[in-house]
C-alpha cells in the first residue's frame, strides 16, 4: 500500500483544514486507515481511524467533536476534517494503514505539517 498525505498548512486558532490520504497499490477492504500526529519534541500519537470496508470510525478523546475521519471509496482516499483547531493541534500528521488481523501499521505516508497559530 502506498499512501500520500496532503492538505496541511498554516491556520489560525478556531479555523479548519482538511487533510487527504490517497491510497494505492492494494485493495483496502481489509485495512484500517488511521491518522497519527507528532508534535515537536513529543511522541507520535493516534488521532483517528476508519475501517475501510465498514466505514466505522474511532477517534482519540483529544479530537472528538472537532475532527472527523471519512473515506471516499471511488477515490481511494481518506480525509481528516479538522475544525475548531487549537495551537496544540500543531504537528506533522501522518496517515497509515494496518491490515486488520495484525497489530502493526506497516504502511505510512510521508506526513503533512499542520501549524495552528494563536
Amino acid at each position: 500500500v502506498q499512501l500520500q498525505a496532503s492538505g496541511g498548512g498554516l491556520v489560525q486558532a478556531g479555523g479548519s483544514l482538511r487533510l487527504s490520504c490517497a491510497a494505492s497499490g492494494r485493495t483496502l477492504s481489509s485495512y484500517y486507515i488511521s491518522w497519527f500526529r507528532q508534535a515537536p519534541g513529543k511522541e507520535r500519537e493516534f488521532v483517528a481511524r476508519i475501517r475501510w470496508n465498514a466505514g466505522t470510525t474511532y477517534s482519540a478523546d483529544s479530537v472528538k467533536g472537532r475532527f472527523t475521519i471519512s473515506r471516499d471509496n471511488a477515490k481511494n482516499t481518506v480525509y481528516l476534517q479538522m475544525n475548531s483547531l487549537k495551537p496544540e493541534d500543531t504537528a506533522v500528521y501522518y496517515c497509515a494503514a494496518r491490515y486488520i488481523p495484525t497489530t502493526n501499521y506497516d504502511y505510512w505516508g510521508q506526513g503533512t505539517l499542520v501549524t495552528v497559530s494563536s
